[in-house]
Protein backbone atom coordinates (compact mmCIF):
# COMPACT_ATOMS: atom_id res chain seq x y z
CA UNK A 1 0.00 0.00 0.00
CA UNK A 2 1.06 3.47 -0.86
CA UNK A 3 1.57 5.98 2.09
CA UNK A 4 -0.23 8.79 0.47
CA UNK A 5 0.30 11.08 3.24
CA UNK A 6 1.79 14.84 2.02
CA UNK A 7 5.26 15.87 3.65
CA UNK A 8 5.23 18.81 5.50
CA UNK A 9 7.88 21.60 5.56
CA UNK A 10 8.26 20.45 9.33
CA UNK A 11 9.52 17.01 8.95
CA UNK A 12 13.09 16.74 8.14
CA UNK A 13 13.96 15.90 4.57
CA UNK A 14 17.31 14.29 5.54
CA UNK A 15 15.80 11.87 7.58
CA UNK A 16 14.52 10.82 4.49
CA UNK A 17 17.71 9.69 2.77
CA UNK A 18 18.48 10.59 -0.58
CA UNK A 19 16.75 7.50 -2.81
CA UNK A 20 13.33 8.05 -0.50
CA UNK A 21 10.61 9.43 -2.72
CA UNK A 22 7.52 11.10 -1.28
CA UNK A 23 4.85 9.60 -3.04
CA UNK A 24 1.77 12.41 -4.57
CA UNK A 25 -0.49 13.91 -2.24
CA UNK A 26 -3.97 12.54 -3.69
CA UNK A 27 -6.41 15.78 -4.03
CA UNK A 28 -9.32 14.40 -1.99
CA UNK A 29 -12.95 14.66 -4.04
CA UNK A 30 -16.34 14.25 -4.06
CA UNK A 31 -18.20 11.32 -5.54
CA UNK A 32 -21.81 11.20 -6.48
CA UNK A 33 -23.52 7.45 -6.50
CA UNK A 34 -26.40 6.97 -9.04
CA UNK A 35 -28.71 4.10 -8.18
CA UNK A 36 -30.23 4.47 -11.80
CA UNK A 37 -33.97 3.49 -12.18
CA UNK A 38 -36.72 4.02 -14.50
CA UNK A 39 -38.96 6.02 -11.53
CA UNK A 40 -36.91 7.22 -9.41
CA UNK A 41 -32.86 7.32 -9.13
CA UNK A 42 -31.05 7.12 -5.46
CA UNK A 43 -28.24 9.83 -5.00
CA UNK A 44 -25.63 9.32 -2.13
CA UNK A 45 -22.09 11.77 -1.60
CA UNK A 46 -19.42 10.51 -0.50
CA UNK A 47 -15.36 11.51 -0.42
CA UNK A 48 -12.18 10.17 -0.69
CA UNK A 49 -11.14 11.26 2.18
CA UNK A 50 -13.38 9.44 4.64
CA UNK A 51 -14.57 6.99 2.27
CA UNK A 52 -17.95 7.52 3.43
CA UNK A 53 -21.42 7.88 2.01
CA UNK A 54 -24.58 9.54 2.65
CA UNK A 55 -27.70 9.76 1.13
CA UNK A 56 -28.43 12.86 -0.64
CA UNK A 57 -31.72 12.61 -2.77
CA UNK A 58 -34.21 10.53 -4.60
CA UNK A 59 -34.80 12.13 -8.10
CA UNK A 60 -37.69 11.50 -9.94
CA UNK A 61 -36.87 10.34 -13.39
CA UNK A 62 -39.35 10.43 -16.36
CA UNK A 63 -38.99 6.67 -18.27
CA UNK A 64 -35.17 6.22 -17.16
CA UNK A 65 -34.55 10.03 -18.17
CA UNK A 66 -33.49 12.59 -15.05
CA UNK A 67 -33.51 16.38 -15.66
CA UNK A 68 -30.97 16.71 -16.80
CA UNK A 69 -30.13 20.28 -15.89
CA UNK A 70 -30.92 19.69 -12.13
CA UNK A 71 -28.72 16.57 -12.16
CA UNK A 72 -25.82 18.50 -13.96
CA UNK A 73 -27.02 21.68 -11.72
CA UNK A 74 -25.93 19.28 -8.67
CA UNK A 75 -22.30 17.96 -9.65
CA UNK A 76 -21.67 21.35 -10.40
CA UNK A 77 -22.81 23.21 -7.33
CA UNK A 78 -21.72 20.46 -4.86
CA UNK A 79 -17.89 19.97 -7.19
CA UNK A 80 -18.40 16.29 -7.79
CA UNK A 81 -15.33 14.49 -9.31
CA UNK A 82 -16.80 11.68 -9.97
CA UNK A 83 -20.15 9.75 -10.83
CA UNK A 84 -20.25 6.08 -10.23
CA UNK A 85 -23.70 4.45 -11.96
CA UNK A 86 -24.65 1.28 -10.35
CA UNK A 87 -25.03 -0.72 -13.20
CA UNK A 88 -28.19 -3.49 -11.64
CA UNK A 89 -26.82 -6.86 -13.51
CA UNK A 90 -28.60 -10.20 -13.16
CA UNK A 91 -27.15 -12.61 -10.56
CA UNK A 92 -25.43 -14.28 -13.15
CA UNK A 93 -23.17 -11.40 -14.19
CA UNK A 94 -25.39 -11.25 -17.44
CA UNK A 95 -27.03 -7.42 -19.00
CA UNK A 96 -30.46 -7.53 -18.10
CA UNK A 97 -33.54 -4.51 -20.12
CA UNK A 98 -32.50 -2.30 -17.10
CA UNK A 99 -28.22 -3.11 -16.72
CA UNK A 100 -28.52 -1.98 -20.26
CA UNK A 101 -30.47 1.73 -19.62
CA UNK A 102 -28.55 2.27 -16.69
CA UNK A 103 -25.32 2.03 -19.23
CA UNK A 104 -27.11 4.31 -21.95
CA UNK A 105 -27.91 6.52 -18.77
CA UNK A 106 -24.35 6.53 -17.93
CA UNK A 107 -23.11 7.50 -21.74
CA UNK A 108 -25.23 10.07 -21.99
CA UNK A 109 -23.99 11.59 -18.98
CA UNK A 110 -20.52 11.45 -19.67
CA UNK A 111 -21.73 13.16 -22.59
CA UNK A 112 -23.44 15.49 -21.14
CA UNK A 113 -21.14 16.54 -19.04
CA UNK A 114 -18.16 16.42 -21.38
CA UNK A 115 -20.35 19.34 -22.98
CA UNK A 116 -20.02 21.13 -20.37
CA UNK A 117 -16.91 20.84 -20.00
CA UNK A 118 -16.72 19.60 -16.36
CA UNK A 119 -14.22 18.11 -15.20
CA UNK A 120 -15.74 14.65 -13.79
CA UNK A 121 -15.41 11.16 -14.87
CA UNK A 122 -18.64 8.54 -14.91
CA UNK A 123 -18.05 5.12 -13.89
CA UNK A 124 -20.09 1.85 -13.70
CA UNK A 125 -20.17 -0.27 -10.59
CA UNK A 126 -21.96 -3.79 -9.98
CA UNK A 127 -24.84 -2.92 -7.94
CA UNK A 128 -26.52 -6.65 -7.26
CA UNK A 129 -28.57 -6.55 -4.58
CA UNK A 130 -28.16 -3.38 -3.16
CA UNK A 131 -31.87 -2.54 -2.95
CA UNK A 132 -32.48 -5.94 -0.78
CA UNK A 133 -29.81 -4.47 1.47
CA UNK A 134 -30.86 -1.12 1.64
CA UNK A 135 -34.51 -2.41 2.60
CA UNK A 136 -32.82 -4.34 5.38
CA UNK A 137 -31.25 -1.76 6.78
CA UNK A 138 -33.69 0.65 6.37
CA UNK A 139 -36.33 -1.77 8.44
CA UNK A 140 -33.85 -2.07 10.97
CA UNK A 141 -33.19 1.19 12.03
CA UNK A 142 -36.48 1.98 11.28
CA UNK A 143 -36.12 4.46 8.63
CA UNK A 144 -39.09 3.45 6.72
CA UNK A 145 -42.34 2.31 8.30
CA UNK A 146 -43.75 0.26 4.82
CA UNK A 147 -42.42 -2.48 3.27
CA UNK A 148 -42.90 -0.36 -0.04
CA UNK A 149 -41.15 3.21 1.13
CA UNK A 150 -38.43 4.46 -0.70
CA UNK A 151 -34.56 3.21 0.14
CA UNK A 152 -33.17 4.40 -3.45
CA UNK A 153 -30.89 6.91 -1.60
CA UNK A 154 -29.21 4.39 0.85
CA UNK A 155 -28.98 1.87 -2.09
CA UNK A 156 -26.63 4.38 -3.85
CA UNK A 157 -24.49 4.53 -0.61
CA UNK A 158 -24.19 0.60 -0.72
CA UNK A 159 -22.89 1.11 -3.83
CA UNK A 160 -20.64 3.62 -3.13
CA UNK A 161 -19.83 1.70 -0.28
CA UNK A 162 -19.02 -0.77 -2.67
CA UNK A 163 -17.39 1.52 -4.71
CA UNK A 164 -14.76 2.56 -2.01
CA UNK A 165 -14.06 -0.99 -1.03
CA UNK A 166 -12.43 -1.39 -4.31
CA UNK A 167 -12.42 1.30 -6.50
CA UNK A 168 -10.67 -0.83 -9.04
CA UNK A 169 -14.01 -3.00 -9.73
CA UNK A 170 -15.54 0.27 -11.38
CA UNK A 171 -15.26 0.81 -15.34
CA UNK A 172 -14.78 4.42 -16.90
CA UNK A 173 -17.39 5.01 -19.12
CA UNK A 174 -15.36 5.32 -22.47
CA UNK A 175 -13.35 1.79 -21.71
CA UNK A 176 -16.74 0.14 -21.78
CA UNK A 177 -18.17 -0.95 -25.13
CA UNK A 178 -22.08 -0.80 -25.26
CA UNK A 179 -23.92 -3.75 -25.17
Amino acid sequence: MVDRTPITDSEDSSEMGASSIAAPAVKPHLVLALDYGVKKMGMALGNTITETARAFDILAMNNGQPDWDNLLGIIKVWGVAKVVVGLPLNMDGSSSMLSKRAHKFARRLAHRIMEQHLPVTVSLCDERLTSVAAREIAWENGWIKHERAPIDDISACILMSTYFADPNTSLAIDAIKAD
